[in-house]
């Protein structure tokens, strides 16, 4: 098990109407579940239908170690302690809220302290539950001298659209750089037109995470002349924001000096990828034949993949995708070696767009 958290474990003994192999069932796919919800989501379009038809199954697990009670806390600390990574974060922290165990929400909160990279699972269980029901420990959270627990109030706060009110006055300054990132996004997306100058001071900041934050909430609140330019560097940049920030400025426009814009990152190696991916979001269904070509070059096709999709979301189910390289040649194999992305195959594409007559 990750860090040094010790766990109360109850002794693997289910009440006589649990069936433990059931339990456990339930457990492990409702972690694995919102894991795989979670990797959609993030994808830009996310696949809506597919996300769906998740919620459905993760809901009826949940649903079985809601039925299961305190008698499914053996088999979820078993499935952390084998996986610790943010599917079994979520399920571990959702249970500790669902049955209103204080001493497992603590647990919980310190299994996220020591796996950062995995503490979207703990902020997934916060947003999964209604608002009212995790209220009190975020009232209790955002005014805490714990800068992790205010981050967990506050990016519940940005799950539900909540308002913290007089409190975000203070979060959008706060020292906690991931506090106050996750505050200023949500001053934008609760539309805070009081915090527009603190939200501008916060583009002088020196981490990167904050800049963007106060650009994105400044875009939000009317102000995109202000968020321009931040927005411009961090796709420059091409750290790993750098496609919110390009999304950001296709939304801003006007079109014509977005393409000109995109047109200067395609002739840099550095960002031609961004400029591929960009153009998916323009909605011009026209430069499929463009985009089969950028698919053959292997520096390109992951982008031009993306493209595809969001432009025509009904290639989804074509079977235009391959995760093995060799399958689609050499260059691709030595670019990407034994396993790769999920990579559009160029051949079956320009044969699904004639077959759909979406090519000349």
């Amino acid at each position: 098990m990750a860090g040094a958290v010790k766990l109360n474990r109850p002794p693997i003994a289910a009440q006589e109407q649990i069936v433990p192999d059931i339990v456990r069932q339930h457990v492990e796919q409702a972690a694995f579940l919102w894991a795989q919800r979670d990797m959609l989501a993030a994808q830009k379009p996310p696949d809506e239908k597919a996300i769906a038809g998740i919620d459905r199954r993760l809901e009826a697990n949940l649903d079985g170690v809601r039925v299961a009670g305190a008698a499914a806390w053996p088999f979820i600390i078993a499935a952390y302690d084998d996986f610790p990574e943010r599917g079994e974060l979520f399920l571990y922290g959702w249970t500790a809220i669902e049955q209103t165990d204080g001493r497992r929400i603590l647990e919980a909160v310190e299994l996220g302290r020591t796996r950062d990279d995995e503490v979207h699972g703990l902020v997934g269980a916060l947003g999964w539950h209604d608002a009212k029901a995790i209220g009190p420990l975020v009232r209790n959270w955002i005014a805490s001298e714990d800068g992790f627990k205010r981050y967990l109030a506050v990016a519940a706060c940005l799950e539900h659209g909540v308002d913290p009110k007089d409190l975000l006055v203070r979060l959008v300054r706060d020292p906690d750089m991931r506090v106050r990132a996750t505050s200023l996004r949500l001053a934008g997306k609760v539309r805070r037109a009081d915090l527009v100058r603190e939200i501008a001071a916060a583009l002088e900041s020196q981490h990167e995470a904050v800049r963007l934050s106060s650009a994105l909430a400044l875009n939000e609140l009317g102000h995109a002349a202000l968020a321009k330019p931040e927005l411009h560097k961090q796709v420059l940049a091409n750290g790993p924001d750098a496609l919110i920030a390009l999304r950001t400025i296709v939304k801003i426009g006007p079109d014509k000096d977005v393409r000109a814009w995109m047109g200067g990152l395609l002739k840099s190696p550095d960002t031609a990828s961004l400029a591929v991916r960009g153009a998916g979001m323009l909605g011009d269904r026209t430069i499929l034949n463009w985009l089969i070509h950028q698919m053959r070059d292997p520096a390109l096709a992951v982008a031009a993949g993306g493209a595809l999709l969001e432009l025509f979301p009904e290639a989804r189910n074509a079977d235009l995708f391959t995760l093995d390289p060799a399958e689609i040649g050499q260059a691709f194999e030595a670019h990407f070696g034994d396993f790769g992305p999920n990579l559009p195959v160029a051949d079956k594409v320009e044969a699904w767009g004639r077959a759909a007559a979406l090519l000349g």
